[in-house]
């Protein structure tokens, strides 16, 4: 059987009577809510990634709370707290309301409102214009999220290939190129992560309970209450680190140092999954040799860690595995060579034998539901503007900084327009100073948002979006556990004039005489045919808000497929790929077959390596505004470690500024004394600091991060910004 045939799902298919019966009592649950003046209205959420399934509850036709659906294997009944406070993205007062035309010079944020028909033609004659001086390769889309398909597919339509997500090359893209190199595959988004049945976790900067990924929090809840061991390694004491048995506060930028020391314990005191290797690996033998100077003590000047402490947390994953997972994080874009530290946290699983297995990294499965039926896009004559030459050869995705380098070059060719959805590319790209002068070489910039954000200030145009709880988006048919089609719906109308994304889209490529790529009226229909064409009814999604295709096998002893997309078709302890380029590129760095320890940049005297995350009750730089969720978070601290603190003469509470390797001051941020970091390095939240006058609410509440990364290293193999080799000073305000 191929990997299509045993990933088919019949139509109609259910998870049997336990779903059955939740289905029964939720129904019977509606009815009673009915009654006193409730209304249940299934959706999922938009507050990141993981598209949760959500209930939202009217009260007397107004908006009152949300909770998780309890049949979405995603959420299962709980939501996060960004998720339960997205009702105030609804209420925000600070969201776009309608349509606005720039009235001056960019940047100044002064704004007239028009009507959407003179907006979107306004729009149209501006992507014409481009089209007709430098061909459609010169309109360039950032998105982020699954609203922005429907807006890709017009883009697309238009005839531009210019399309990319920060996600990639600012998150998840040296991760992903990692596991890939040696396994054939990524950890996908969700992580096909097993943590509930995991008896070892291992956390290598990767702060589970406050990057607030719902179903991995709840699955690690469940591993902690299951008393399996939780090794934490960060410079931070997080909150994960609080539930450690082993806790290794690690110096900034040396975990390829420490992952290689692991390594090096398990195969020389053979405690590797030696069965697995033989079964499923490639070049072994080579791997193991080039492991040999890299022993604990080799590595303890590096790290800071003992070498008993690392041969200990060794022999600790080892009597676990195969259920320990040494867990791949998400933001990955660290140090510049983040690949190859990636690939490093891949072969460490591999040898644990968790690839594929219960207790670590399962095989995922979906619905097999087809797309719409379009007629073929337009063929490019040109290349993509991101990566010329594919410098960085293993860049799968579009690189975000490549599309903006050639937008501030013209080279290969000039980019002239930008539409951005969903994302504060002034934020999310490191060195706004850059972002900011390649705007000033366009044509048109286009935004698409909810918010007034600081991409949104310097737009020639700007739609207002309605939020997920007002619209219909895409279904999300996700790779995971179980299969599952979620459907999004509106719960409440828009309150002013905001357009759901797919909307805009259609009517921005009926202006642009696309017609014959939207053969649907409304998407309604679009959704229908998508589900009909496997025998489902959007009915049935509208009132439930999923269906769930039947379960299969996901480990490999259990009949999962073990199949791998390498060259040799097995796990590459020796990446084959890495070693043909490292051959065809004599003297090139960074393409080791296997990895090999760069030591970071020494601190400066006096100055702090500077480190940021997340929160789990913010998304990015979105929520900040949203009036729930900024009551409980209304600013980000900095965090410095007491003792260095007390040598500068500051306590808990005072305000201070961070003053980069360049000289470029943050905004005031309060500061948190405090024990749980190291002394060398600082940390912040990222996603405060707002200077976007709209954004009244945020508006220079606590600091940004991303004002201070204007140092980027930039990763050879496929071309994410290392964003943690920035230096600060702290100085009193």
């Amino acid at each position: 059987m191929n990997r299509r045939q045993f990933l088919g799902i019949g139509a109609g298919a259910l998870a049997a009577a336990g779903l059955t019966s939740i289905l029964g009592g939720e129904r019977a649950r509606a009815a009673t809510l009915a009654k006193s003046g409730l209304r249940t209205i299934p959706t999922f959420c938009d507050l990141c990634f993981w598209k949760c399934g959500a209930v939202a509850t009217l009260r007397d036709g107004k908006l009152w709370k949300i909770e998780g659906n309890p049949l979405d294997p995603l959420s299962r009944g709980r939501l996060c707290p960004r998720g339960t406070g997205g009702v105030g993205a609804t209420f925000d007062p600070d969201r776009l309301r309608r349509p606005l035309l720039r009235a001056r010079v960019r940047g100044e944020e002064k704004w007239n409102a028009v009507s959407w028909d003179d907006a979107l033609g306004y729009l149209a004659l501006k992507l014409e214009a481009i089209k007709a001086a430098h061909g459609p390769e010169s309109m360039a889309m950032f998105s982020h999220g699954l609203g922005g398909n429907f807006l890709k597919h017009t883009l697309k339509a238009y005839g531009t290939t210019n399309i990319a997500a920060p996600s990639f090359a600012q998150c998840r893209g040296p991760r992903d190129v990692g596991f890939r190199l040696t396994f054939g595959d990524d950890p996908g988004s969700p992580e096909r992560t097993d943590i509930a049945n995991a008896r070892c976790l291992v956390l290598i900067g990767s702060h589970l309970g406050e990057n607030m990924h719902n179903t991995q929090v709840q699955e690690f809840a469940q591993a902690v209450g299951s008393g399996a061991t939780i090794i934490v390694v960060d410079p931070r004491f997080s909150v994960a680190a609080s539930k450690a048995k082993h806790y290794l506060p690690i110096r900034p930028g040396t975990d390829t140092a420490l992952l290689l020391a692991w390594m090096n314990v398990l195969v020389t005191e053979k405690l590797y999954d030696a069965e697995y290797v033989g079964k499923y690996g490639y070049g072994f033998e080579p791997f193991a040799a080039s492991l040999a100077e890299f022993t604990p003590e080799w590595a303890y000047p590096e790290t800071c860690i003992a070498p008993e402490i690392i041969r200990e947390t060794a022999r600790e994953m080892a009597r676990h595995r195969p259920a320990t997972l040494v867990h791949p994080g998400r933001h990955s874009n660290w140090y510049g060579h983040d690949t190859q530290r990636s690939r490093a946290v891949a072969l460490l699983n591999a040898l644990l034998g968790s690839w594929g297995r219960r207790g670590g990294f399962y095989v995922p499965a979906q619905m097999d539901l087809p797309g719409y039926p379009y007629p073929p896009y337009p063929k490019s004559t040109k290349a993509k503007v991101d990566n010329p030459d594919q410098r960085h050869p293993f860049a799968y995705e579009a690189l975000t900084t490549g599309i903006r380098e050639a937008t501030i070059t013209g080279k290969p060719y000039p980019i002239k327009g930008w539409m951005v959805y969903a994302t504060n590319l002034v934020r999310a790209l490191p060195d706004e100073r850059l972002t900011l002068a390649a705007i000033q070489e366009l044509d048109l910039l286009a935004v698409v948002d909810v918010i007034p954000s600081e991409t949104a200030g310097w737009a020639d145009i700007v739609l207002p979006e309605s939020t997920y709880l007002e619209r219909y988006d895409d279904l999300n048919v996700e790779l995971f556990r179980e299969p599952f089609i979620g459907l999004r719906q509106p719960v409440v109308e828009s309150p002013d004039d905001q357009k759901p994304n797919w909307w805009i889209a259609r009517e921005l490529a009926l202006k642009l005489g696309l017609a014959r790529y939207y053969p649907w009226k409304d998407i309604e229909e679009y959704l229908s045919t998508r589900l009909e064409k496997r025998g489902y009814h959007l009915a049935d999604l509208k009132r439930d808000g999923i269906v769930l295709g039947k379960k299969q096998p996901i480990y490999f002893e259990d009949g999962a497929p073990a199949e791998f997309a390498t060259p040799s078709k097995k796990i590459e302890f020796w990446s084959s790929q890495l070693q043909q380029h490292a051959d065809a590129h004599p003297g090139v760095k960074g393409f080791d077959p296997v990895p090999r320890y760069e030591p970071p940049e020494p601190c400066p005297s006096g100055a702090y390596r500077l480190l940021f995350g997340r929160a789990p009750v913010h998304s990015f730089g979105r929520t900040q505004t949203n009036p729930i969720l900024h009551d409980v978070m209304p600013e980000n601290e900095l965090w410095l470690n007491a003792g260095e603190a007390s040598r500068l003469g500051l306590r808990s509470g005072d305000r201070v500024k961070l003053r980069n390797q360049e000289g470029i001051e943050s905004l005031p941020i309060l500061l948190k004394a405090t024990e749980r970091i190291r002394a060398d390095c600082v940390f912040m939240v990222h996603g405060f600091g707002h200077t976007a006058k709209g954004l009244t609410r945020a508006f220079h509440k606590g600091a940004s991060d991303v004002q201070l990364l204007t140092r980027i290293k930039v990763d050879p193999l496929m071309g994410g910004t290392g964003l943690n080799d920035n230096f600060v000073s702290v100085v009193p305000v």
